[in-house]
């Protein structure tokens, strides 16, 4: 009887660190177990999203207010256009907000970071941030500084 308690005991103990290996693994990868019916979706457009991927964070003032769900290209504008869901908490973003692709860590992690405007109009599900700053690409930045270094040396 005694074997037969330990071996249930073991048996619950495992089931136990496997759930929490799942768990740990969804709350690592970004994924989720709640609902989508607790956010509302945003547009915004790029004109450089290099490095920006789905599901990477889209923070305010620091806090993660929800997470990139669709990166795709816009055929008219020959522009990104990424789709945000926001937390329904936050739903009182001014039409004139700023969306920003920034750069967390140095390994580079791209995400994008709102910032508050002043109007008095609000975004509402389906909305578009119109004010969008791309993302810093290093690879043109250090283009521009060997041609600009080669310039000055030839004259």
């Amino acid at each position: 009887m005694q074997n037969r308690t330990l071996e249930i005991g073991v048996g619950m103990f495992l089931l136990a660190g496997i759930l929490a290996l799942i768990l740990l693994a969804l709350r690592v990868s970004g994924l989720s177990t709640s609902a989508a019916n607790d956010t509302y979706k945003l547009y915004a457009y790029f004109d450089n999203i290099a490095g920006l991927t789905v599901r990477a964070k889209v923070t305010m003032a620091g806090v993660t207010v929800g997470k990139v769900t669709a990166i795709d290209l816009d055929r008219d504008n020959f522009t990104g256009r990424v789709t945000m869901q926001i937390d329904k908490k936050v739903n009182n973003l001014p039409v004139d907000s700023t969306a920003s692709i920034l750069t967390a860590g140095l390994l580079g992690e791209k995400y994008i970071g709102l910032s508050v405007g002043g109007d008095d109009k609000l975004l509402t599900d389906g909305g578009t941030i119109h004010d969008t700053q791309s993302s810093l690409v290093l690879e043109d930045l250090i283009g521009k500084f060997l041609l600009n270094t080669v310039s000055k040396d030839a004259k």
